[in-house]
């Protein structure tokens, strides 16, 4: 087997760091091609320092002029781009096989869809490309012929658990019931709605099971994160969210169930190690080793599950009712909780204000059919501004 060229959207990130120790234990089987950040100069240098790579590439102009002299410094002759553009260049490269989508929020929609426009292997570790662009994302997939491979652990769980044949985008076959999606229930899960109030983001950024950035550390604390999921699992596998459970499971090791009509129920399970569903979708359809630590079940010793409390964490109706509302609803979503969030980690508003940002957001702009770039693109700026005018109210 040829060795596969890997280009890696948000490589300084927590799913990217560990997309390059699975690589790194295969260098017979992948290579890894270029590299994208935001301006994390100081983690992007170490990263090439460990790893041979052709292209970097930084959307800040200062970052990349940084990183150009410390590259130079170091004796490497590893090519520095920047700005949004080159990460879209880099994502449709002639000599990329695999791309890791793995930047965080409406940021990475661009370069993941010239991803998809390429015919690229796409592993899927951003979900805002489905939340902000379903439609678009999944007809650039099909016609160019891109395989496409869910990279959350949810979604990989679900996907492992459906027939072989199955391909993402596609409604699912009548012998499957529904979907069950897990959630850890995050770091507030046992508070009351009073204590909510006064939770500080470093509160909300220690998630119990899983070590992952500040925002969708948030996120899963709001359980807006898996509003968000439940989203793309509509678009992944063709169903409705009235087809989609969330079950909170606290321990994280059941990463999610698929139901048939005769009763059984599949899961995928293992430790919360994001190197598992990495590893599935960099070898797919094969296996490789992923580095994860086997799991012991007696040392787990029982598996608890509980329904989410939607009068504590409204996230997860609202996302329901932007997907049933259709168009670019999702899409506003998305954008207003962007916002309400980087606001909430500046300790600027309550935690238990992002849901309310977000409702006042979503029901206050027109919902339009997302079916071009540009009218997903202006939905998202209207909702930032939106969220904005909000979010300065609530300080007033």
């Amino acid at each position: 087997m040829p060795i596969q060229n890997v280009c890696i959207l948000g490589a300084t990130g927590s799913i990217g760091v560990n997309t390059l120790d699975v690589i790194s234990r295969h260098p017979d089987r992948y290579n890894v091609f270029a590299l994208t950040a935001n301006n994390n100069v100081e983690k992007l240098i170490e990263l090439c320092q460990v790893h041979t790579t052709v292209y970097v590439a930084l959307v800040c102009t200062e970052s990349a002029e940084r990183l150009s002299l410390m590259l130079a410094e170091a004796g490497l002759a590893t090519q520095v781009l920047v700005g949004r553009e080159a990460l879209a260049q880099l994502a449709k490269h002639d000599s990329v096989d695999i791309v890791m989508a793995a930047i965080v929020g409406a940021a990475g929609l661009e370069p993941n869809l010239a991803a998809a426009n390429a015919g690229k292997k796409i592993l899927l570790a951003n979900k805002e490309s489905l939340v902000m662009a379903g439609e678009i994302f999944l007809k650039a997939v099909k016609e160019s012929g891109a395989t496409l491979l869910p990279i959350d652990s949810e979604h990989n769980a679900i996907y492992q658990s459906l027939p072989a044949s199955y391909q993402c985008g596609t409604p699912l076959s009548k012998d499957i019931k529904r979907l069950l999606l897990t959630a850890s229930g995050g770091p507030f899960r046992a508070l009351s709605l009073e204590e909510l109030h006064g939770v500080t983001p470093e509160q909300a950024c220690k998630h119990p099971n899983w070590s992952m950035g500040q925002k969708i550390s948030v996120d899963s604390a709001s359980l807006m994160n898996k509003g968000l999921e439940l989203i793309e699992a509509c678009w992944l596998f063709g169903v409705s969210p009235e087809q989609v459970e969330v079950h909170i499971h606290p321990e994280s090791i059941i990463h999610s169930l698929v139901e048939y009509i005769d009763g059984s129920v599949l899961s995928q399970m293992g430790n919360p190690d994001m190197r598992t569903p990495i590893s599935y979708g960099l070898a797919w359809p094969e296996r490789i080793a992923s580095g994860a630590a086997s799991l012991n079940l007696f040392d787990v010793g029982q598996l608890n599950f509980e329904r989410p409390d939607f009068e504590r964490f409204p996230c997860l109706t609202l996302a329901s009712e932007a997907f049933n509302m259709g168009g670019t609803a999702c899409a506003v979503l998305n954008a207003a909780n962007e916002v309400a969030v980087a606001s909430f980690l500046k300790g600027n508003i309550r935690f238990t204000s992002i849901p309310d940002i977000i409702r006042n957001v979503l029901i206050s702009i027109p919902v339009l059919p997302a079916d071009t770039l540009a009218v997903v693109i202006e939905a998202d700026r209207q909702a930032r501004d939106l969220a904005e005018l909000g979010i300065r109210n609530i300080q007033h």
